[in-house]
C-alpha cells in the first residue's frame, strides 16, 4: 500500500485541478527506475492509469504504481515539503537501506531484484 500527506494530497489536487484532469482516471504515478549513485531513483509524475497499474486511493486520490515498481514503493509515505532550499515531493520508503549524500537516489536491501525494473 502507498499513501500520501496531507499536504501532499493537497498539492496533488492544486495540480489536477489546474490541468482540469479526471480525478476519476488521473492520479499521481509513483515509480523507481535504476539510477543515480545509491542505484535507484523515484519517479512521480501526473498520469493517468494504465492497465498495468496497481491503484491505491489516498485523500480522494489515485496513487498509481506500476507492478515492477511495486515492491520497492509498497509501505511508502508520499509527502511535500517546502524549505528555503526549495519543495517538492518526498517518499518516505521503509524498503531503503541507504540513499545517497544528496539525496535523488537510494539503495533497497535485495539490489538483485531491481535488475527486472
Amino acid at each position: 500500500m502507498i499513501t500520501i500527506t496531507d499536504k501532499g494530497a493537497e498539492k496533488v489536487h492544486e495540480f489536477l485541478a489546474s490541468q482540469q484532469a479526471d480525478v476519476s482516471t488521473s492520479g499521481l504515478r509513483v515509480g523507481v527506475r535504476g539510477g543515480g549513485c545509491s542505484g535507484f531513483q523515484y519517479q512521480l509524475a501526473f498520469d493517468v492509469q494504465r492497465d498495468e497499474d496497481e491503484v491505491f486511493e489516498s485523500h480522494g486520490l489515485r496513487l498509481l504504481v506500476d507492478r515492477a515498481s511495486l515492491p520497492y514503493v509498497a509501505g511508502s509515505v508520499i509527502d511535500y515539503h517546502e524549505s528555503l532550499q526549495g519543495a517538492g515531493f518526498q517518499v518516505n520508503n521503509p524498503n531503503v537501506v541507504a540513499a545517497c549524500g544528496c539525496g535523488s537516489s537510494f539503495r533497497v536491501a535485495d539490489e538483485e531484484q531491481v535488475s527486472a525494473v
